[in-house]
């Protein structure tokens, strides 16, 4: 029913438009490897900042006073998440948060886990910090990567104080169960540990999954949670997207809070008209959106099990597809597939070599060619 009214089949040209993904590799190559859309912004989205722009003054922007309270109803109606307006902190950009987090609330000597495999900024986070930090192996039970509880119990030390999470999980799809965070939830309160947890895909849900914030699963868990959100990812808006974080416990929230204004620059006036758009109206487009992807994802499903060498992880959420080429064998199946027209994400952007990344946001025509010159490559 939405399909109608948003058309993601259009091929929007990126060239020209200083676009990081697509001027990475030579015009005859398909970029299907940083983490954004070829779609167009949602309409309300554009609209609404075609009504900013038509102001004419863009001087210092406080946050609208109504956004806080839309997060709150956005958090409760979709993920049957109660928080506090105040429990709410803007932030410019989600990653530079991983960053200042991971010092700001940790003891220069403390020990910091993260997941293996998982998205480099966290991962880097961790390995920036000065601490030391582990990386935790994700199980994989019939090609899901699940965080398992055991694993945190494994690799914490007695002076571990954070764990870097991140649901929905990039690069592997999965959309933790009620149960899966319960226990996780509950090794972190046995180990005391601070969880830090990514949920900025959590828009990008499929069908028949849920999204739960880890923080929502008890009063425990919100005490020891800051959970990072943004709409950048679900409704393409990177370069003009507001972040925030959400941290019940105030002490927690202050000390998360650290270098705003300062080092980090305040949230500047558009990312506040785009944030309020996609929450406010967004909405159809997003179901819109998530149809095609859906199809799209159906796509990829088929044509890779078809190419019976490499293996999908369940794409849980997010147009983030982890394939697996262990048994291409070769040291780096990226650059077997860039010499066939492709580019996709590294594999050792995420520690794991022998595996890539495909982003299959992109209208179903380039899709089927880019699928096309990688079943060539692995011919």
């Amino acid at each position: 029913e939405y399909m109608m009214a948003f058309d993601f089949n259009k091929a929007i040209n990126r060239f020209g438009t200083d676009s990081v993904r697509w001027d990475q590799h030579n015009p005859d190559v398909i970029p299907l490897s940083v983490a954004d859309m070829d779609f167009a912004a949602a309409p309300c989205i554009v609209e609404a900042l075609k009504k900013r722009i038509d102001h004419q003054v863009y001087g210092y922007t406080h946050a609208p006073e109504d956004l806080r309270d839309s997060i709150v109803s956005y958090l409760r109606k979709f993920y049957d998440w109660q928080i506090e307006p105040e429990w709410i902190v803007f932030v410019p950009s989600l990653v530079s948060s991983l960053y200042s987090i991971t010092s700001n609330v940790t003891d220069p000597k403390a020990h910091i886990l993260t997941l293996q495999p998982v998205y480099h900024h966290i991962l880097n986070a961790a390995k920036n910090s000065g601490r030391n930090y582990s990386e935790i192996p994700l199980s994989n039970i019939n090609q899901r990567l699940v965080l398992n509880s055991q694993s945190i119990g494994n690799f914490a030390q007695s002076n571990s104080e954070l764990l870097l999470f991140c649901n929905p999980h990039n690069p592997g799809g999965t959309v933790y169960t009620h149960n899966e965070l319960s226990s996780i939830a509950h090794i972190c309160e046995q180990k005391n540990l601070i969880i830090c947890s990514d949920e900025i895909h959590c828009g990008m849900v499929y069908e028949g999954k849920k999204h739960i914030p880890i923080a929502s699963i008890s009063n425990e868990a919100a005490d020891r949670t800051i959970t990072l959100m943004s709409m950048n990812k679900t409704f393409n808006i990177p370069g003009t997207g507001l972040a925030w974080l959400v941290c019940k416990n105030q002490k927690l929230r202050q000390k998360a809070s650290m270098g705003l204004g300062t080092l980090i620059p305040d949230p500047q006036v558009f990312t506040y008209t785009t944030a309020q758009a996609a929450i406010n109206q967004g909405e159809p487009w997003r179901k819109a959106l998530m149809s095609y992807l859906s199809d799209n994802r159906d796509l990829l499903r088929a044509t890779i099990e078809d190419f019976g060498v490499i293996d999908l992880y369940q794409m849980e959420a997010s147009y983030l597809g982890w394939l697996s080429c262990e048994q291409l064998q070769i040291d780096d199946p990226s650059q077997l597939f860039l010499d066939n027209g492709v580019a996709l994400q590294p594999g050792s952007m995420f520690n794991k070599m022998d595996h890539v990344r495909i982003n299959i946001a992109t209208p179903k025509i380039t899709l089927l060619e880019a699928l096309k010159r990688m079943k060539k490559a692995i011919s």
